[in-house]
């Protein structure tokens, strides 16, 4: 039995904010292009290292949205964070996905492309 005050009326406890991930430095400078091909080819093949599709497409939604859209999407699919830079986030099934610094933010030595 629970009384009005209850913590049970506020969620599951899972929900943690999300936050703007640090930035982070390539071994060496690389351009706009170059990151977007290394985060394609990320999120291309990062279902086949297990975990749902639909909550790496949900990830990839959230990694480039707004921090308020991002916490949505995170909180509508069900998706446990573990590390609020979402580096590291759970299924409700338990699967384990981790997220590279390069897919959620900008390199420090970020070029022009030529």
């Amino acid at each position: 039995m629970g009384c009005v005050g209850s913590s049970q009326t506020k969620g599951d406890g899972n929900t943690k904010k999300i936050r703007k991930p640090r930035r982070w430095r390539h071994t060496e400078p690389i351009t706009r292009a170059q990151l977007e091909r290394m985060r394609d080819e990320f999120w291309d093949t990062a279902p086949h290292y297990g975990g749902r599709r639909e909550i790496w497409d949900a990830l990839k939604a959230a990694a480039e949205a707004e921090l308020t859209m991002a916490q949505a999407i995170v909180d509508s699919a069900g998706i446990i964070v573990q590390n609020s830079d979402l580096t590291l986030c759970y299924d409700e099934r338990g699967a384990r996905y981790e997220l590279p610094a390069y897919v959620l933010s900008e390199p420090t030595n970020l070029v022009r492309d030529s």
